[in-house]
């Protein structure tokens, strides 16, 4: 089955943690009509943190998300802190993998999710960010982020059950596209414990072509361990849809923009940047996670195209999650309960490949 991404929850600790589950799990589950929904959690590094220094609170954990017919197989551990603050802009890629907190929380992660796996699941997986923000960025970073990523690889070797890194590039990063995860990776990681996550939300605002990205993967030896199904904003047209896109410049979260010009794609950090500093004479991508089941208007469009082609493309077993963490900063969102329950149900119904969670 498919998963729903809890980093659209805030949460400070674990009681507010089961808090959300309840407000709104339980009743996407309903609405689903399904006896165990699978999610893609999100544990703030304190939790995490608790839960890994505390076999006796795992169980404990483990039976409240039974006990509410829900399944964990793969924890999103992007976000270390707090998701929801008033402004998270840059500091959502802070502890970056130089930083020695990334590597404990991730390993408070994977101590987590080994407990938390059903029996029947082949692997976890963990995804993490792309190292950090491009910049600053050093040689002496590089080297300190593969020692990192090694002792994660040690890590999770020692554990009971198998769990999995996924790297996920993000535009803006260290590793911006799919293509630079894969060359950073391919020769410090062991692909057997690391490997990368493809957020098509990311992938599309790189209009990088999504067949020839699970190929080149493939082609590396490295695997996809996890697919975010996600959907980008598309603007075929930025000047005559300015309005419209105003609406999603919110001061949350960083939404980069990339336009996709014949001389090559050309980059802003952020929309309102974008609006000053890109030409807007061709078609923009921008980093916004808009719902998979409804388009957005005022010209606008969602790349729902580039996701289905790219799980169409994948042959292997991937955990699959949706990641739609913008519905509290949406124009318009509408009840939260009702659209991760429609956005499942999209999924369900549009995405086909071998579904490992």
């Amino acid at each position: 089955m498919i998963a729903y991404c809890t980093n659209v929850h805030p949460a400070h600790d674990l009681a507010g943690v089961l808090d959300q589950l309840d407000r709104h799990a339980v009743g996407v589950r309903d609405r689903l009509e399904v006896d165990v929904l699978p999610l893609g959690l999100w544990l703030p590094a304190s939790v995490a943190r608790g839960l890994a220094a505390d076999p006796v609170a795992r169980r404990a954990f483990a039976a409240e998300l039974t006990a509410r017919g829900l399944s964990v197989s793969t924890l999103n551990a992007f976000p270390y802190g707090d998701f929801h603050d008033t402004v998270v802009k840059h500091a959502v890629y802070r502890p970056n993998w130089v930083d020695p907190r990334r590597l404990a929380y991730t390993e408070d992660c994977a101590t987590v999710l080994a407990d938390l796996l059903p029996a029947s699941a082949s692997y976890g997986s963990i995804s993490t960010l792309p190292l950090g923000w491009r910049e600053p960025w050093t040689e002496w970073d590089d080297a300190h982020a593969e020692a990192a990523l090694t002792g994660l690889t040690s890590f999770l070797r020692g554990l009971e059950r198998p769990v999995r890194l996924a790297v996920e590039p993000e535009p803006g990063c260290v590793l911006d596209t799919v293509a630079d995860a894969v060359g950073w990776l391919a020769d410090r990681v062991d692909p057997a414990h690391i490997g990368v996550c493809l957020d098509t939300c990311h992938l599309a605002v790189s209009f990088a072509d999504p067949v020839e990205t699970v190929g080149l993967i493939r082609r590396s030896g490295l695997s996809v361990v996890k697919v975010q199904a996600s959907a980008a904003l598309e603007v075929p047209d930025p000047r005559a849809s300015r309005d419209a896109l105003a609406a999603f410049a919110e001061p949350r979260y960083l939404h980069q923009v990339r336009e996709n010009a014949p001389e090559g794609v050309l980059a802003a950090d952020d929309l309102p940047e974008a609006f000053d500093e890109l030409p807007g004479e061709h078609p923009w991508r921008v980093h916004f996670h808009v719902p998979l089941h409804a388009a957005p208007g005022g010209g606008l469009r969602s790349t729902t195209d580039v996701l289905v082609t790219a799980v169409a493309a994948l042959t292997e077993e991937v955990h699959v999650e949706v990641e739609t963490y913008t519905w509290t900063v949406l124009p318009d969102a509408g009840d939260l309960t009702e659209g991760i329950a429609a956005e499942l149900a999209w999924a369900r119904a549009n995405l086909a490949t071998g579904v490992a969670v």
